[in-house]
């Protein structure tokens, strides 16, 4: 087990080291920084000015220079400075990051108590009019894009119905829970999870169909062994790789891709908070949020890993 940890966490800190480089050299090739530090806001500097701000940011070194002394501002913790405002980036992302995970979460959730259980009923009932149900479902959680099941459902839920905000977070004053802060959360967190949760289930389905179909399930069968221990006792955690493989994808997912949910439902967030960026070429904040981005796939990737461990100890020694 150790071995294999270390394993995983070598390949780990590998992958975050390469994904530095990539998003250093994507910085670089998008544009001279000296420029948009120059001039970001249209406006004309003299040629000293501009040689010195070419050694204050270090513009002046070889590239492979320049990333180290940027890697070395970033571990750190010194991500620059917004280039309209002079803020630090460290501040602006911490004000909208935790948005975005609250979000990411309950999307994550609630995807995960719908799509999962729904994937192994229909797996159970299979060729019944429950399993056609929610094999539609699925298919049609998949087909219709996100924005577009956000927009319906503020015209439904917000503006026809006036059960629920159109969008923002709110104040999040008092109990957590509170329904005040919680109809907040209901018509993005579903969107977000509307397409996750259909995976889900779909994923669920054919793993726990090919587990019921094996042999040891038979044998249980055969032995006597009631339904319910054979279906969430044996066949269940059988089956559950496959998912929870799609599970550290989605909630990576819902943190670095709900992009267009935060724009549609006004979310303080750090996806709406990145496309601002690329509006205003805001480079540092770039380069911030795709570190971030990366570091919660990876992060979560590793974690799988040894979960993977956790529940199939075959793994452990490959």
């Amino acid at each position: 087990m150790r071995t294999f940890i270390i394993r995983r966490l070598f390949a780990t800190i590998l992958s975050v080291i390469a994904a530095t480089m990539i998003v250093f050299g994507i910085s670089r090739a998008a544009g001279d920084p000296l420029l948009l530090y120059a001039k970001p806001g249209g406006y004309g500097v003299s040629p000293e000015q501009i040689e010195a701000l070419e050694k204050k940011l270090g513009l002046d070194m070889p590239l492979a220079f320049q990333y180290v002394r940027w890697l070395g501002q970033l571990l750190r913790g010194d991500l620059g400075r917004t280039l309209l405002t002079e803020t630090p980036v460290t501040k602006v992302i911490s004000e909208k990051l935790g948005a975005t995970f609250q979000l990411g979460f309950a999307a994550w959730l609630l995807a995960s108590i719908v799509g999962i259980p729904l994937g192994v009923l229909s797996a159970t009932k299979r060729g019944s009019a429950f399993d056609y149900a929610g094999r539609g479902l699925a298919l049609m959680g998949q087909a219709l894009p996100s924005f577009w099941v956000g927009i319906m459902f503020i015209l439904l839920f917000s503006v026809q119905l006036g059960l629920l905000p159109v969008g923002t977070r709110g104040d999040l004053t008092g109990f957590p829970l509170a329904w005040k802060n919680v109809k907040y959360f209901i018509l993005p967190s579903v969107t977000l999870a509307w397409g996750a949760a259909a995976g889900y289930m779909r994923i669920t389905r054919s793993a726990m169909l090919e587990v019921l179909d094996s042999e040891f399930i038979k044998l249980a069968r055969a032995k006597g062994v009631a339904t319910r221990p054979i279906v969430w006792k044996h066949a269940f955690k059988n089956a559950l790789i496959p998912p929870l493989t799609v599970s550290s994808l989605l909630m990576a997912g819902f943190i670095t891709g709900s992009v267009v949910t935060e724009q549609v439902f006004a979310w303080p967030g750090l996806g709406r908070l990145a496309v601002r960026a690329v509006e205003d070429n805001d480079f540092p904040i770039m380069t911030a949020a795709a570190l971030i981005f990366v570091l919660v796939f990876v992060t979560l990737n590793f974690i799988t890993d040894l979960l993977y461990a956790v529940i199939d100890p075959r793994i452990r020694y490959s």
